[in-house]
């Protein structure tokens, strides 16, 4: 499998319309054996210890998170990690390496940009999240950043200078050219649509929804939290929603919501529709709160 940023936008009743994206079915989070349901939880100092030593450990195709239930800080790797770079990221955290779970995902965590019915630009192809507008009511496209980084003009309008982020997060926002093209909702690829009302971050277990260019609709499950994952070449991203929702290259910056509530942008993943894999997700509330911005 490959980790990816996968684009999906929604085609609205006139024209653009948000979508979600999502990516591959992943392995459940932790299921801890019954001796480690015995060994004492790791205090939250050594998981916050832990968590930087693997992200000092700079291993390209990982991503972790804390896992609160179980007390262990869970490393996912791709099939491109080596056993050596699994032992680089065990003797990074020394003496606390207990507190670590090793997970394998097949494939290779990357970004994904397709071409296909979403936001283009110059041939690049990427999905569109979610429309939302400022207190002036100017309508704006909320997608990845990996997307709008160095390419400002799209088909729907133009990257809003300053407001892409990527790495660290992965966001961008692009104003729209024709606002009568702004659609509130989202595409369900099956001829309706979902009127998106709200934003909220979500919770884990939690079902979610997502739709995408590619691979339209889907659903899955919130299988972590605050998670970081690792493209390799310096491109981390932080604090990302992890979930099994499945989705391919092209469904990069699609939304992720569940019933009339927006959760998320496509960041990236690995895998595909049809053998599974791990998607993560750029928080949307985070551009909402950043650039005064809101859903409608």
């Amino acid at each position: 499998m490959k980790v990816k940023t996968l684009l999906a936008r929604t085609t609205g009743r006139r024209g653009v319309a948000a979508v979600v994206a999502g990516l591959a079915t992943v392995a459940a989070l932790l299921a801890p054996t019954a001796a480690a349901a015995d060994a004492p939880k790791a205090s939250a100092a050594k998981l916050a210890a832990v968590h930087n030593a693997v992200l000092a450990a700079d291993v390209g195709g990982t991503s972790w998170l804390t896992d609160a239930k179980s007390g262990k800080v869970v490393v996912t790797a791709d099939s491109t990690v080596s056993k050596a770079e699994i032992a680089k990221i065990k003797k990074s955290a020394g003496a606390s390496a207990d507190a670590l779970v090793i997970k394998r995902t097949p494939g290779k965590f990357s970004r994904l940009i397709a071409g296909g019915e979403a936001i283009t630009s110059a041939g690049v192809r990427c999905s569109l999240g979610f429309n939302v507008v400022n207190s002036a009511r100017t309508q704006f496209a909320l997608t990845a950043g990996h997307c709008t980084k160095g390419r400002p003009s799209w088909n729907i309008g133009t990257a809003v200078p300053g407001w892409t982020v990527f790495p660290v997060y992965d966001h961008g926002v692009i104003q729209h050219s024709n606002p009568a093209a702004s659609d509130g909702r989202v595409y369900l690829y099956n001829g309706t649509y979902r009127d998106i009302i709200n934003a909220a971050n979500p919770v884990l277990g939690q079902r979610i929804e997502r739709s995408g260019s590619t691979t339209g609709y889907r659903t899955g499950t919130v299988t972590g939290l605050n998670a970081t994952v690792n493209y390799g070449g310096g491109q981390l991203v932080y604090n990302t929603i992890q979930t099994n929702a499945c989705a391919q290259p092209g469904d990069s910056g699609g939304s992720l919501f569940s019933g009339n509530t927006a959760h998320g942008l496509l960041s990236g993943g690995s895998g595909n529709c049809t053998v599974g894999g791990i998607t993560f997700y750029e928080p949307v509330l985070r551009p909402l709160s950043l650039y005064g911005l809101s859903v409608f």
